[in-house]
């Protein structure tokens, strides 16, 4: 034979023909067969949506009770996580439970101040395991996880019962926690007694509302509601006139004659506006006349300038 015929085992032998052969049992006709459908990415071990997935699932159950998967991070309010906001939360004075660290996490000035913080205001201090951080929050942690503590919504009756002349802010669907920080702001510095806000498709008080509110909101009362034309209508009961704010009213807010009294202003959500059945439920619906071809405001900036009219009547000046 030709070329390297004569070395050991270099010649086939008979039989040793590759490739399928007769009598395979329907091995060939078993490989083609399908195999269904391809798993969903969180069902596949290896794939990142089956981490994200797990990790999840992990804080949930964490938020749900610590004690059931042995975390000690379980909050019954808000977890904030990652150094900025941490830090952040804690210069703003965020009512917090405790702060936790990572045993070794490498420190830098943020996590020092921090930690700082979180011992001059009292707030328990626990150094834990990584494993436990990282089954609370889904989110980059960074080694450090502040839990806040639930906000202190207050009833709607003892809103209306706060001694004085009421201002209350209504909020309608406003979802960005900085807008609601930045009208809790203008409210307290404006004269207002309380703000009012509803439970669903709206911004709770959150830490980024409290930062945004710069202390704000530790001084107004907020209420918080299931169902706002309910609440709006108890007011009403309680002889509190309601003013809806809306680009496209007749009436301007300069003009109108029941911010004097007691009153509850409304502010809708950016874009949408008012709900239908919460202007329907207004005694008044008011617009801020802007120069022509000016954009709609901001809605914090919108509240701003009523409550900034609200006080100028109140007080017994010329509306501007």
């Amino acid at each position: 034979m030709a070329g390297n015929s004569k070395r050991k085992g270099a010649v086939r032998k008979p039989g040793s023909k590759k490739g399928a052969t007769r009598g395979s049992g329907g091995q060939g006709r078993k490989a083609l067969a399908g195999k269904g459908p391809t798993p969903k990415a969180e069902d596949r071990p290896y794939h990142p949506e089956h981490k994200r997935a797990k990790s999840a699932q992990r804080a949930r159950a964490a938020r749900a009770g610590g004690a059931a998967t042995g975390s000690p991070l379980a909050s019954s309010g808000e977890l904030v996580v990652g150094r900025n906001a941490v830090t952040e939360a804690l210069r703003a004075e965020v009512r917090a439970e405790a702060l936790y660290v990572f045993t070794h996490i490498d420190t830098d000035d943020r996590v020092s101040e921090a930690v700082t913080r979180a011992h001059d205001a009292g707030i328990p201090i626990h150094e834990v395991p990584k494993a436990d951080l990282d089954a609370a929050t889904s989110h980059p942690h960074q080694g450090i996880v502040l839990a806040v503590a639930p906000f202190p919504y207050v009833d709607i009756a003892e809103l209306v019962g706060i001694p004085g002349t009421p201002l209350i802010v209504v909020l309608d669907g406003i979802q960005d926690p900085g807008n609601l920080g930045a009208i809790a702001r203008s409210a307290l510095a404006l004269g207002a007694t309380g703000l009012l806000i509803p439970e669903r498709r709206a911004a709770a008080v959150t830490a980024a509302a409290w930062r945004t509110s710069a202390g704000a909101l530790a001084r107004l009362p907020v209420a918080r509601v299931t169902n706002l034309v309910r609440a709006l209508d108890q007011l009403k009961n309680a002889g509190i006139f309601v003013v809806g704010l809306a680009a496209q009213a007749d009436t301007s807010i300069s003009d109108t004659v029941l911010l004097d009294g007691p009153v509850a202003i409304v502010v809708g959500s950016e874009g949408k506006g008012m709900a239908r059945l919460t202007t329907e439920t207004c005694d008044e619906v008011v617009s801020i006349s802007l120069a022509s071809g000016a954009e709609s405001l901001n809605a914090s900036v919108a509240a701003g300038i009523a409550l900034h009219v609200a006080a100028a009547a109140r007080a017994g000046e010329t509306h501007v």
